[in-house]
């Protein structure tokens, strides 16, 4: 079932590039949608702040371990999303790096996973959910996602370099392509969250697409 799986990922790739390229535009359009001066995003930027204050105490040994362990962990939850058995994950015992191995072959978005998908914000996003299941959202929580959205900046800009492996398996000009719309959608999910909810993360997802829409049918009137 991997294998079929791998292969249906694999035709999707180029696809899903172009579309990433072409909705930069709109992710910028959208930032209208964020009431940005409410205070659940107020909290949310000190909390985005408060990371970086917290990043340039921390011990370096130990802000290095924490973004190998997350690289690893996140190449290997979308191995298992793809229905990959996980073999084994590892880190280097002088935190030069890390590994993880799986059984079958693979696909472009395990590669390529710990470059755009906030893990770690992920599961705080489950964990929040979860919560105000029995409590009302707060600014707490809103700080705490702010603070992993900027967990999530700071680990993807340290970990895309010229001597990154991962990269040139999926290919430099898939990378340009995927990367810059493939953040701003991770980033702007996790804003969305923030205002709404899940319900903000949809409806935020059919914004994107609808402005999309506009921006290639303006491109193509423009063109014809």
């Amino acid at each position: 079932m991997s294998k079929i799986l791998d292969k249906l990922v694999e035709l999707f790739k180029w696809p899903v590039a172009l579309y990433m390229l072409v909705s930069i535009p709109a992710y910028i359009q959208s930032l209208s949608y964020f009431q940005f001066m409410s205070a659940r995003f107020i909290s949310l930027g000190l909390g985005f702040f408060l990371f970086f204050m917290a990043r340039g105490m921390a011990d370096a040994s130990v802000k290095t371990s924490m973004q190998i362990i997350a690289h690893e962990c996140t190449h290997s939850f979308f191995a298992l999303l793809t229905l990959h058995k996980i073999k084994h994950i590892r880190v280097a015992d002088d935190n030069s790096g890390g590994s993880m191995g799986f059984e079958g072959e693979g696909n472009w978005l395990i590669i390529i996973a710990p470059y755009f998908f906030p893990l770690f914000g992920f599961f705080v996003m489950l964990a929040i959910s979860f919560y105000t299941r029995f409590a009302p959202m707060n600014l707490i929580l809103n700080g705490v996602m702010g603070y992993f959205i900027g967990y999530h900046v700071d680990t993807v800009s340290s970990q895309i370099h010229e001597k990154q492996t991962d990269l040139p398996k999926v290919s430099y000009k898939f990378c340009w392509m995927f990367l810059p719309g493939a953040n701003l959608w991770a980033i702007g999910c996790m804003l969305a969250f923030n205002s709404r909810g899940w319900d903000g993360v949809f409806v935020y997802q059919r914004l994107i697409r609808t402005l999309t829409a506009k921006n290639f049918d303006y491109v193509l009137n423009l063109l014809f």
